[in-house]
């Protein structure tokens, strides 16, 4: 999926990822507390188009209610009754325990409700991995689908945190379908090593385990500033010669506010799409916001569904 920066092909980056989804059978869905119009929506509209087969779990009720208010149909969907949004999330993570889905996708709940479920340290989805949140970016200035990471999990990473930050990344770029070794820029507000600023320790930090192996798949500049990690006029101004300098594909940021205000700075001023989803938990879960568009949510269910089926494809077979 990956295109030479220079051309753009503004709104066919989702395109190819919900394609390319739909090319095998639905993947089963825990999909927690859609109570609203726009996460039962996503989920029904997921499903028409053959990327996810959905288990509703939620106040049925309420369900229903918004089904026939918004004109949904949810006619052949199984729904697992509970009584409000926690005991929604703490049952959509059993069913997960339980086989019955291999995605798990947010619905109208708070985002801390559904990741205090999954991250419970008895009975949740914890691996030894550390849970992170990747914006998949469809920027339409930008031939490359962009990855901006972690601007929805980790407030303030530490160094370990960031190395498995970055992994999650570049597994899922790796595995969804995106292409192979991805560039990962990770991002400051300058480009040389300081002490006045840590993310820029830090930033060299990562860069050398990746050389010693502790980082693998990818391949990491940084610190880089925002303009030369992709622009590459801005590289050569500033006289950086990398792999990864003007053409990053992946972009770690030192923490979650300036990640959020980046992602959102690119939706709101560069009208891109922003799909998200969580990694390092056992299941991928889907986590879309409120103010998401019908693309973007289909999106993000694409990417999850990829980057599954890539996983089910890599899990050692047990002989009988």
């Amino acid at each position: 999926m990956s295109a030479d920066t220079t051309q753009a092909q503004p709104g066919s980056k989702y395109d190819r990822l919900i394609a390319a989804a739909r090319a095998a059978p639905p993947i089963p869905t825990i999909v927690v507390h859609p109570c609203d119009e726009t996460s039962l929506r996503g989920a029904v509209d997921s499903a028409s188009a053959g990327i996810i087969r959905p288990v509703l779990v939620g106040p049925e009720r309420k369900i229903r209610d918004v089904a026939a208010k918004f004109d949904i149909d949810v006619a052949g969907f199984d729904i697992v009754d509970a009584a409000h949004s926690d005991d929604s999330a703490a049952k959509g993570v059993e069913l997960i325990h339980a086989a019955r889905g291999e995605l798990l996708m947010k619905g109208s709940l708070h985002t801390d409700e559904l990741m205090r479920a999954v991250t419970a340290k008895v009975g949740g989805l914890r691996t030894d991995r550390r849970i992170s949140h990747v914006f998949v970016m469809d920027v339409p200035a930008y031939a490359e689908t962009i990855f901006v990471t972690d601007a929805a999990i980790n407030i303030f990473p530490d160094l370990d945190a960031k190395r498995d930050i970055i992994q999650n990344a570049i597994d899922l770029y790796n595995l969804a379908g995106f292409g192979k070794a991805p560039r990962v820029a990770i991002l400051s507000a300058v480009e040389t090593v300081t002490t006045k600023i840590p993310s820029t320790i830090e930033a060299a930090a990562l860069c050398k385990m990746a050389d010693r192996g502790q980082i693998t798949g990818g391949m990491l500049d940084g610190p880089l500033a925002f303009d030369n990690a992709i622009d590459p006029e801005a590289a050569r101004i500033k006289g950086i010669t990398s792999e990864v300098a003007g053409r990053a594909q992946i972009l770690v940021v030192p923490d979650l506010e300036s990640g959020n205000m980046l992602a959102k700075n690119l939706a709101y001023f560069a009208k891109a799409d922003g799909a998200g989803i969580v990694l390092g938990a056992r299941v991928p879960v889907v986590l879309t916001s409120r103010a998401d568009s019908p693309r973007a949510r289909m999106a993000s269910c694409a990417v999850a569904v990829l980057y599954a089926r890539a996983r089910r494809q890599k899990a050692p077979t047990v002989a009988a």
